[in-house]
């Protein structure tokens, strides 16, 4: 059972996901029918390998489905559609064999051979990666194919109620059709008995209760059945028909399918059901601003960025904002790094109404792990970048500088991260460029330098950037920031940097005094 006090600030929430679970309270004030569950509902179009933007849909999903466990005692399912019944529009760019696949174009995707030669098909190997990344987060989801639910009859009784109201769904489509598309539009798309290729070709309903409907295939008239996987639906139809076939309640989806809604919306009606609950997020974009695409292959993969980053801050970049569009680039990860381990570290102190907004709550499905974090994940770029060739053990050595306790055993997510700060130094970051040391900024290091010496070897960070600060205020600087950002280009190669009393503490001051000695030599 949930608090009471959980439940009545949830309630009141205006973190995203509690504003759309509370859509399935009104959805349904005393409880779904007969006590059945609330079917939450995510697809996927494995034309292409699942990127990150694929995984953030049913993360979100997700977060809005324990949001609403939080506010109600429904049981709930969510189910992973995977639509590889689609035939193969075109041959994604980031694939092998591309050759091969342009031979089967127009065929659904449990048909089109794997390029890769894992698998029984292309559409197996995707839905495999997608089946592998999502339980590497742990979701826990039912996957479903579309292939299965067409060839196995599941379907069946939902398309004979498309054949039934076949006209009224082509009185829904064919408004939002160019006229030469109006001409040749089917909501049943046959599979070709000839050629194996979904037909996008016009089709007369013989027979509704018998699934029966006829279609020219090169120039010969063919009467067969639509049901038992021998034909599917257009996709707007088709997700329209499985919101009522499956009884789905929630679903969301991106901004440019917002039209796409409408007119499933509409169908389902059509076919006597109710559309689901749901919200438009915006989409990611990559480092141009370009949307991310599956056939491109744009888009980060999941791979990438957990080679650079922990589960959790791709979690928390997915949280934050839905409504806006974001750039997805490995340039935005130590960010959302720190982001997040800075909203982590405030939950404890919170108010439960804090608590509910912050978006570790969502990331955790409650209260985070009570860990902390010594060091910012800025700070140990900065430290393995003037390292140059690091090794984690040296890492940590130079940590014990600055955290009394620092080890492995102590700091879990901090030995985790080290390992990633060392693989983006390696493989992301520029190569640091120091610049000679100008003008007043000659004076101003020689101060540093001759305060450092003065100091002893275990002074505290608030120490040390005390007295970087003062030399900046009296050093004739037009303004401080001037004078930090000469620090870090002068003595990290970078233009931008941590707080320096933090960083000098944990560098070691001889270490620091090594790197300001070697760009007073270079000026």
């Amino acid at each position: 059972m949930i608090d009471p006090a959980l439940r009545t600030a949830a309630l009141a929430s205006k973190a995203w996901p509690y504003e759309e679970a509370r859509k399935l309270l009104k959805r349904y004030p005393e409880g779904k029918p007969g006590g059945a569950p609330v079917i939450f509902e995510t697809g996927y179009g494995p034309s292409g390998l699942p990127h990150i933007g694929t995984f953030n849909e049913v993360l979100r999903t997700t977060m809005v489905r324990q949001a609403f466990a939080e506010l109600s005692d429904t049981p709930t399912r969510l189910i992973a559609f995977s639509d590889d019944m689609d035939g193969l529009r075109k041959v994604p760019d980031n694939v092998p064999n591309r050759d091969m696949l342009a031979e089967h174009l127009g065929k659904p995707l449990t048909q089109v051979p794997d390029p890769f030669g894992t698998h029984e098909s292309f559409a197996h190997h995707n839905n495999a990666l997608l089946r592998e990344f999502l339980d590497r987060f742990g979701f826990d989801y039912e996957f479903a194919s579309s292939t299965d639910y067409y060839t196995s009859g599941r379907f069946d009784e939902a398309l004979r109620g498309v054949l039934r109201h076949y006209q009224g769904i082509l009185d829904v489509m064919l408004p939002t059709l160019r006229k030469e598309r109006q001409a040749t539009y089917s909501p049943v798309l046959p599979v070709s008995p000839k050629s194996g290729v979904v037909l996008q070709v016009p089709v007369e309903v013989v027979d509704a209760e018998a699934g029966l409907i006829a279609f020219e295939d090169e120039g010969e008239r063919i009467v067969q059945s639509a049901l038992g996987g021998l034909s599917k639906l257009q996709w707007k139809v088709d997700w329209a028909m499985r919101w009522v076939a499956l009884g789905v309640d929630y679903e969301m989806a991106g901004k440019d399918l917002i039209d796409s809604v409408v007119q499933s919306s509409k169908i389902a009606r059509v076919l006597g059901g109710r559309p689901p609950e749901g919200f438009n997020y915006e989409m990611f974009l990559d480092e141009k601003g370009e949307k991310i695409s599956k056939s491109k292959g744009n888009g980060l993969s999941l791979e990438q960025w957990l080679t650079y980053g922990p589960e959790e801050s791709l979690a928390f970049y997915a949280y934050r904002e839905p409504k806006k569009a974001k750039q997805l680039h490995l340039g935005v990860i130590p960010r959302a790094i720190d982001e997040y381990w800075q909203f982590r570290g405030n939950y404890p102190s919170q108010p439960i109404e804090q608590q509910l907004g912050n978006p570790v709550h969502h990331i955790h499905g409650g209260p985070p792990p009570e860990e902390t974090l010594p060091v910012t994940f800025g700070l140990l770029l900065n430290l393995v970048g003037v390292m140059g060739e690091a090794t984690k053990e040296q890492v940590w050595g130079y940590l014990a500088n600055y955290v009394a306790d620092a080890s492995p055993a102590a700091y879990p997510a901090l030995d985790r991260l080290i390992d990633h700060a060392l693989a983006f130094t390696r493989d992301v970051a520029e190569k640091p460029e120091r610049r000679a040391p100008e003008g007043v900024e000659v004076a101003a290091l020689q101060r540093l330098d001759s305060e450092l010496a003065a100091m002893p070897a275990d002074a505290s960070a608030e120490t040390i950037q005390n007295a970087v600060y003062e030399i900046g205020k009296t050093g004739g600087f037009e303004a401080l920031r001037d004078w930090f950002k000469a620090l870090y280009e002068t003595l990290l190669g970078t233009s931008q940097g941590p707080r320096m009393g933090s960083f000098i503490a944990l560098y070691g001051i001889d270490n620091s005094r090594k790197l300001i000695a070697e760009a007073l030599a270079r000026a």
